[in-house]
């Protein structure tokens, strides 16, 4: 992740990230710059769905699946998470609320000393639910809104999905719960961007998170609905203003970019421009985060066990939490993930050719996707020749 609010407002410091790395325990809101590799979890607790979303990247749909992990087979993954001391458990789906043990594991993710949090689309979520939640220890609930009304219900196919989406907001902050809203952004709903913004100022939400296009599951067919270089660099700006805006006016939320680290780029030279002093600062947090985080501080585990580098990679597995544990397969030397631990090493094209491919090195998914290549440049880099080959 990106975090736009850190570097524009200077809100995070090298300094904040070397203390807490001194003590072994770095807060949630610095995390994406550890460079401990004990990796943030995301396990799909379940395919089963009770939307069908046009940009799911695992194509989930409302019906029973199989051979999904058992409540005793996903404590012992839990436990193991815990001896490990990976720091976040996101649990996510399909719809994670679907599932019955969901309180019940989150409250175990706690005792093990776990963060768990929670990726939802919020049409669960009403008072009794926000309890249950908050009563089970999650520390956080990221609820999806693709635009206004109109526009984010033809995305989930359902008629009344942001009113519910928004009823979760509402009852996750009425009861105690930290709640943010997370947006995917593309050709069809960049228009929509301040109206989620608004509704983030009015409604007093204290996290925003915008996601970029990754062409994987229902995404594969909506790379052509991803948004042009033009408009890339056109929402950055936009983000930025807003970001700056909000600060000054004193409203404390936290604006973040994830799923195209050129994002942190594009915001550096920004600084560069007109905050230069800061600029060190900037470049230094950026190394800390270190770009894409698939197979390095990220990892994914799917509703039957097999293990990704992340949650994009689903036809990529690495090992099944049932033969062996998470903690052994993750530190294996199984060969795309040594590569993935180096990636500036191996990427090629516009992106081997970057100077700041350390700070970032690009999506390989969407590079498979568009070139056949897992290596090659990322396809929805916006950057210029001028600013990819600046000095650093």
């Amino acid at each position: 992740m990106i975090g736009c609010t850190k570097l524009l407002c200077g809100t995070a410091t090298v300094s904040d990230v070397i203390k807490y790395s001194g003590e072994g325990n770095i807060p949630p809101q610095l995390l994406q710059f550890s460079d401990v590799n004990r990796p943030l979890v995301v396990w799909n607790m379940t395919n089963r769905c009770n939307l069908r979303c046009k940009h799911c990247y695992i194509e989930a749909e409302d019906r029973s699946y199989q051979n999904e992990l058992s409540t005793e087979e996903a404590r012992n993954f839990i436990y193991d998470l815990g001896q490990m001391k990976a720091p976040v458990l996101l649990f996510s789906g399909g719809e994670p609320l679907i599932r019955k043990d969901l309180f019940e594991l989150g409250a175990l993710a706690v005792e093990q000393g776990l963060r768990p949090v929670i990726s939802s689309n919020g049409t669960l979520i009403d008072d009794e639910a926000a309890r249950k939640i908050r009563d089970a220890g999650f520390q956080y609930v990221g609820i999806s809104i693709d635009g206004g009304r109109k526009t984010h219900d033809e995305f989930r196919n359902l008629d009344g999905a942001f009113d519910m989406a928004l009823r979760g907001v509402r009852a996750c902050k009425d009861n105690g719960v930290k709640t943010g809203v997370r947006f995917t952004v593309n050709k069809y709903n960049q228009d929509d961007l301040p109206e989620v913004l608004d509704i983030l100022e009015k409604e007093n939400i204290p996290r925003f998170c915008m996601y970029h296009l990754v062409y994987a599951g229902r995404g594969a067919e909506m790379a052509a609905m991803d948004t042009t270089t033009r408009e890339k660099r056109d929402i950055l700006d936009y983000v930025g203003r807003k970001t700056l805006e909000l600060h000054q006016k004193g409203i404390e939320v936290e604006i973040l970019t994830t799923d195209n680290h050129a994002d942190g780029i594009y915001l550096l030279n920004y600084i560069k421009k007109h905050d230069p002093q800061r600029a060190e600062e900037v470049i230094n947090l950026l190394k800390m985060h270190g770009g894409c985080s698939a197979g390095t501080k990220f990892a994914n585990v799917d509703p039957r066990g097999n293990v990704h580098p992340c949650q994009f990679w689903q036809d990529y597995t690495i090992g099944n939490i049932r033969d062996k544990p998470f903690s052994q397969i993750w530190t294996s030397d199984d060969e795309l993930m040594v590569k993935l631990r180096e990636k500036e090493k191996h990427v090629t094209g516009k992106c081997g050719a970057c100077n700041y491919k350390s700070l970032c090195s690009g999506c390989r998914i969407r590079a498979r996707a568009v070139y056949g290549d897992i290596w090659a440049e990322d396809p929805a880099c916006y950057l210029t020749e001028a600013e990819l080959s600046a000095e650093i």
